[in-house]
């Protein structure tokens, strides 16, 4: 048995039978879930993976943003 990371209902599932990146329901609160871990079980909101994958890509991209406008200040100052 494993909680839902949404609701915290007790999902009842046979371990033994799933692997990593499978996919299931919360029978509560209807949450698409996907096995992160297997020992122990986890599972995580499908798609939150690619979400933090996006928030990294756009910490990167703002990074390049006050880098570029670093040196469109020291240019004005030359």
């Amino acid at each position: 048995m494993v909680n839902c990371p949404s609701c915290d209902a007790i999902i009842d599932v046979d371990e033994d039978e799933l692997d990593e990146g499978d996919a299931l329901t919360c029978e509560e609160c209807g949450a698409n879930l996907n096995v992160s871990g297997l020992d122990p079980l986890e599972l995580e909101k499908a798609g939150q993976e690619e979400e933090d994958e996006e928030e990294e890509d756009d910490l990167d991209f703002d990074e390049d943003e006050d880098e570029d406008e670093d040196e469109e200040e020291e240019e004005e100052w030359h």
